[in-house]
This record gives structure tokens, C-alpha cells and sequence, in this order.
């Protein structure tokens, strides 16, 4: 501990010069880290030494190339830097401009040519690629326009089947009430038609007379009355024979008769059922 406190005490005078040190509590954590701190500021003065060593080399190597460089333009050509117009160190400057942009060895045409050769298919390499990103993007305006007008007409459709289902919800709507009304209807004409079967049934009325009777005898009338198309066609078939007037006058005077005495039971039974039938009692349907 005693070999770094010495170290650190001579790093510190030696960073604040004349200046005091600043006060500090002694201990072996704060000596270790300063000792630390030691250790990586001497690293790097070390290693900024060496790269100002190594510039300073650089340069001097430069400087002397240059300095070979004018002897040789001197004693080749008579020629210096001082020596040429504004318009020769102008060229100079774009041809050192160049070398430094194209990233050449040197100014040389060997130098210059293949860079600026692959710097040409650079730029057609580049100038393809444009053209395919250009037919890409091409593609991708008419994919979008495309999905824009599918979009429209979706869109369209959708509308058009909202406004389909709404109408038809109207029209479920209506039929639903109109089944309500008509299913309430219903039940108040079964509780008249039971009420008035009561009422019937009490004042003692013939079932012969009820409602389903008088169906039934309709029916048989219809029927009898379409039993006598086939009989009358035969009848009419006969008559070009000769006749025996006696006895179709007889068969002909029965059938009357039948037919006569059904019509008049049944308008005697529905003149019957309609004096018996006391008036009903209405209901109001709500």
C-alpha cells in the first residue's frame, strides 16, 4: 500500500503542479482506485506518445517526399510550385482532389483509369438497379390502384347489402306483427266460435244444424250435383235414339225430385240454424 500511496502522491503533484492537492480521506480503497486511476492515465500518455511519435515520423517522411518531389520537377523540368499560374494550381488541386476521391495510389494514369473504370460500372450497376426499382415501383402503383378500386367497389357492396338487410329486417318486421295480429285474431274468433257453440248448445239446437253439419251437407250436394254431369252427357247421348218418353220422363221426374228435396233440406236447415242462433256476444279484439 505504501508503494502505491507514493505513486499516487507523486501522479497527483505532478497533474496539479503548483496547485495544492486536493484533500482526500486515505485508505486502502481510495488508494487502490486512484492507483488505478494512475495506472490508465500513464497508459494513455503512453499511447498518445506513441502516436504523436508516430505523425511526427509521418510527417517528416512526407516533408521530405515532398521536398524530393520538387528537386525532381526542378531539375526535370524547371518547374515549382511557386512557379505556376493560378490556373495550373487549380488543376493541380482538382487532380489531387481526384486522386483523393477516386481513392487512387497516386496521380498517376495507371492510377487513374481503373479507378475510374470501376466507378463507371459503379454507376451502371446503380443506374440498373434504379430501372428495377422504378419497374417495381411501376408494379406497385397499378397492385395499388388496383386494391383502391376493389376497395370502391367492396365498399359499394357493402352499402348496398346494408341497406338490403335493413330492408328486409323492415319487411321481417312487418310480417312479424302482421303474424302477431293475425294469430291474436285467431284466438278471439276461437273464443267467439266456442262461445257461440256454447250458446247453441244451450238453447238446444239440433247438431244436425251446426256449422260442420252444414259443411258436410254442401258437400254432399256438390258432390251430387257433379254426379249428375256424367248422368245428363249419357242422358244427351241417348236422345238421338228413339226414346221411350215414359220412362225418361219417370227417371227424369226422380232425379228432380232428389235433387229438389236435398236443396230444400238444406235451406230449410240453414233457415232453422239461422232463427235459433241467438245474436253473439262480441268481443273487442286488442
Amino acid at each position: 500500500m505504501e508503494e502505491k500511496l507514493r505513486r499516487v502522491t507523486l501522479w497527483l503533484k505532478k497533474t496539479f503542479g503548483d496547485q495544492p492537492i486536493p484533500q482526500y480521506e486515505v485508505n486502502s480503497r481510495t488508494v487502490d482506485i486512484l492507483y488505478e486511476l494512475v495506472e490508465c492515465n500513464e497508459t494513455r500518455d503512453r499511447d498518445v506518445s506513441l502516436v504523436i511519435d508516430d505523425m511526427k515520423q509521418k510527417t517528416a517522411e512526407y516533408e521530405s517526399e515532398v521536398n524530393y518531389l520538387q528537386d525532381l520537377l526542378m531539375e526535370s523540368v524547371n518547374l515549382s510550385f511557386n512557379s505556376l499560374s493560378s490556373a495550373g494550381t487549380s488543376y493541380l488541386n482538382a487532380l489531387v482532389d481526384s486522386a483523393m476521391a477516386l481513392e487512387t495510389r497516386d496521380t498517376s494514369l495507371a492510377s487513374f483509369i481503373p479507378a475510374i473504370n470501376d466507378l463507371t460500372s459503379d454507376l451502371h450497376a446503380t443506374e440498373s438497379r434504379n430501372r428495377e426499382m422504378e419497374l417495381e415501383l411501376t408494379s406497385l402503383r397499378k397492385k395499388l390502384t388496383a386494391a383502391l378500386v376493389l376497395e370502391k367497389h367492396l365498399q359499394e357492396d357493402l352499402k348496398k347489402t346494408e341497406e338490403h338487410l335493413a330492408m328486409e329486417k323492415a319487411k321481417a318486421d312487418s310480417r312479424t306483427q302482421n303474424m302477431k295480429f293475425l294469430k291474436d285474431k285467431s284466438e278471439d274468433f276461437k273464443f267467439r266460435i266456442k262461445a257461440a257453440e256454447e250458446q247453441l248448445s244451450a238453447s238446444g239446437m239440433d247438431p244436425s244444424l251446426t256449422h260442420q253439419s252444414l259443411v258436410s251437407l254442401s258437400e254432399k250436394l256438390t258432390e251430387l250435383k257433379q254426379q249428375t254431369v256424367p248422368l245428363k252427357k249419357k242422358l244427351e247421348s241417348y236422345l238421338d235414339l228413339t226414346p221411350n218418353p215414359s220412362l225418361a220422363r219417370v227417371k227424369i221426374e226422380e232425379a228432380k225430385r232428389e235433387l229438389n228435396a236435398l236443396e230444400a233440406e238444406f235451406s230449410s236447415k240453414v233457415d232453422m240454424m239461422a232463427l235459433s242462433v241467438p245474436e253473439p256476444s262480441k268481443r273487442r279484439f286488442t
